[in-house]
Parts: C-alpha cells; sequence; structure tokens
C-alpha cells in the first residue's frame, strides 16, 4: 500500500509540475491570457507542498520522482500536445520508470 500512495503522490508532485511550468509557455510563447500567471502560480504551490508530503527528502526520493515525472511528462506530449510519441520516447520513457521502480521498490525503501 505504501507503494501506491508513494507512486501516486508521485504522478501528483509531476502534474502541478508540468502545469506550473506549461502555462507561462503559453503565456510568453502562444500569447495566452496573462491570467494564466495565476493558475501557474497556484500549481507551483501545489507542487511544493506536494513535494513536502513525500516520505523523505533525501537523494533518493528526489530521484525516483525523476523517473515519474519523465514518464507524466511523455504522458502529457501525447494527451495535451498532442504530439505521437516516437520508439524512442518510449524506450527512454521505460528506462528511466525501471530505474525509478528499482529505486523505489528496494528492501530498505526510503531512508
Amino acid at each position: 500500500m505504501q507503494f501506491l500512495h508513494t507512486l501516486g503522490l508521485f504522478i501528483l508532485t509531476a502534474i502541478a509540475e508540468i502545469v506550473g511550468c506549461y502555462l507561462p509557455y503559453l503565456i510568453l510563447n502562444k500569447q495566452k491570457s496573462a491570467w494564466l500567471w495565476l493558475p501557474c502560480a497556484l500549481s507551483l504551490m501545489a507542487f511544493v507542498y506536494l513535494l513536502s508530503l513525500h516520505p523523505a527528502a533525501s537523494g533518493r526520493i528526489y530521484a525516483a520522482y525523476g523517473g515519474v515525472y519523465v514518464a507524466c511528462a511523455l504522458m502529457w506530449l501525447m494527451l495535451v500536445d498532442k504530439v505521437a510519441l516516437s520508439a524512442w520516447d518510449l524506450a527512454g520513457g521505460a528506462l528511466v520508470l525501471a530505474g525509478a521502480l528499482v529505486v523505489i521498490l528496494q528492501p530498505n525503501g526510503f531512508k
């Protein structure tokens, strides 16, 4: 159960971070409304809050989170940006997710 909780927290954290970085891109590069700065700030505040909920503030946590972040970013690319993922995207995503799972599932856990 701890694994699913940690994985879910990683995914929520990644989504908050991606949204917080995507909205300035829309404002600055796609000439979208400056009002998007408000949800951008809220999303980045949620990201920081969610990051504080992780089991420990350690390089191990952030390394595992990084793998989940990459997988979420590729899903964002496909679902939001409507870009088809290449075989390279899929292979890279699988590699980083496998690495994250090795870190997450180690016998000593997140210490």
